[in-house]
């Protein structure tokens, strides 16, 4: 039995950040843990692409975008949606979770899925570097992981 598993190993790995400035202080949090993480796994910062966007609803065409460029080899994508008094939350939750989804499907560049969905401001902060750990920082240690397993799967030149 063969088994395939990918690594934290980043080196020559080029990897985009895709973060939403809404909720800033939660997002910016997010994206130092990601970038934390990058750096950790050997990722060089030239092949780290920082990408910024308004909201997390635009997350997922800018990654697709990014995807299909051949830039990277994996994208993380950074945002916080925390629930309000109306249904925003919902739609905008759902769009960015499909969205990020079809990125990845669509394209074949991993692309994984950093955006907290919250009751409460004070949870989303919990999961930025409180208590609840950096989400950031998993979601890029993730990206590494999986760009490294697309590796293993993609059949050699011959």
């Amino acid at each position: 039995m063969r088994v395939l598993r990918g690594t934290h190993d980043g080196a020559g790995l080029r990897v985009g950040v895709v973060v939403s400035r809404f909720n800033e202080a939660v997002t910016e949090a997010l994206k130092s843990g990601a970038l934390a993480a990058l750096a950790e796994a050997g990722v060089a910062d030239d092949d780290v692409t920082v990408v910024s966007v308004p909201g997390a609803f635009e997350l997922p065409g800018v990654a697709r975008a990014l995807a299909s460029s051949g830039r990277v080899d994996g994208i993380v994508c950074l945002g916080a949606v925390v629930r309000g008094d109306t249904e925003h939350f919902t739609f905008v939750a759902a769009a960015a979770q499909e969205g990020i989804l079809r990125a990845q499907l669509d394209t074949g560049v991993p692309v994984t899925f950093g955006v907290l969905t919250t009751e409460t401001m004070a949870q989303a902060t919990e999961r930025a570097g409180g208590q609840g750990g950096n989400k950031g920082y998993e979601a890029a240690l993730d990206a590494v992981e999986m760009a490294t397993l697309h590796r293993k799967l993609t059949p050699a030149d011959t």
